[in-house]
């Protein structure tokens, strides 16, 4: 028999070194930027969501694939160093360990290119084999970084069991009806809310119409991200707008990523939406105003 842990998230996801150059500003195609700044980081959306959740003193599961070679090795050394659970981090031979090629200019915008490596070798398979970590968790939290068919059924074998499944849906894609039916909550930004929609998000308002249009597919929440703005939850028939923290941005690396562990943090601890989503923006702001991914990540005790 699975016990029920409805404190435990299990994120099922990617693993990447970033590697980043801070320029004045983004290449055009063919053009070379001098840049001034190179840093290697830890990231991947699921390590980055993993590392949120862990220094938000969540208690987390990380699912993923490296390459066995030195990024790998390094990985597993963080996620421990994190306190997160690495018992489902699979290693495989065939392939290297993802990694992202990050260019960040003066405003604090990026552009990412990504090799994904070993994080696309992880198959339904290694999945099987976590069966019992998904089954007897309280959320499930997963982004599109590893091979859809992956993400669909770690979605079906959480629902199955009443699990909640989170998805963040980036990079940007369409999703079958299938998978929107199995989520309880979902979290894309402007960009992916009109993909999935069809609205052009540029407002509250159109945030709204974007997640009218995503809660019929069958999610049971939407949040809609949107920047500076804040985010916008629809909740049922109910609508709410959050606010986001003024801040300056330097890097917006990983906020999302902030936003998503954060968020799956304060449901597990029994806060309402509203409430876990003002708390995800709080950790969101602190991000940005930092560089690097998992180097930019806040712990708890710096919320105020």
């Amino acid at each position: 028999m699975v016990l029920e842990n409805k404190k435990k998230i299990v994120v099922v996801g990617s693993s990447n070194t970033d590697m980043v150059i801070k320029a004045g500003r983004l290449p055009v195609p063919g053009e070379t930027v001098i840049g001034g700044q190179f840093m290697m980081n830890p990231g991947g959306k699921g390590a980055n969501q993993a590392v949120a959740i862990a220094r938000m003193g969540g208690q987390v599961t990380f699912v993923t694939k490296t390459g066995n070679d030195l990024f790998g090795r390094q990985s597993m050394e963080l996620y421990n160093s994190e306190n997160i659970n690495t018992e489902y981090v699979f290693s495989d031979p065939d392939h290297p360990s993802g990694v992202a090629l990050i260019s960040v200019d003066a405003y604090g915008e990026n552009c990412i290119l990504v090799a994904p490596g070993a994080n696309s070798a992880l198959t339904v398979q290694d999945i099987e084999k976590a069966r019992p970590e998904l089954e007897s968790a309280g959320i499930v939290l997963m982004q599109l970084e590893i091979p859809m068919e992956t993400v669909e059924y770690a979605a079906e074998i959480a629902a199955e069991k009443g699990v909640k499944v989170a998805l963040n849906p980036a990079p940007a894609q369409t999703l079958s009806n299938e998978l929107l039916n199995r989520l309880y909550i979902i979290t894309p930004n402007k960009n992916e809310a009109e993909i999935l929609s069809g609205v052009k998000v540029t407002d509250w308002e159109s945030a709204r119409r974007a997640a009218d249009r995503i809660s019929e597919k069958g999610v049971e929440i939407v949040v809609i991200t949107l920047g500076g703005l804040g985010a916008l939850v629809k909740e049922g028939s109910h609508y709410h707008r959050v606010e986001a923290e003024k801040v300056d941005a330097v890097d917006t690396t990983a906020a999302g990523d902030t936003f998503c562990g954060t968020l799956c943090v304060g449901l597990s601890e029994g806060r309402s939406i509203v409430e876990a989503v003002q708390l995800a923006c709080k950790a969101a702001a602190i991000t940005v105003t930092r560089m690097g991914a998992q180097a930019a990540l806040p712990y708890r005790h710096e919320l105020h």
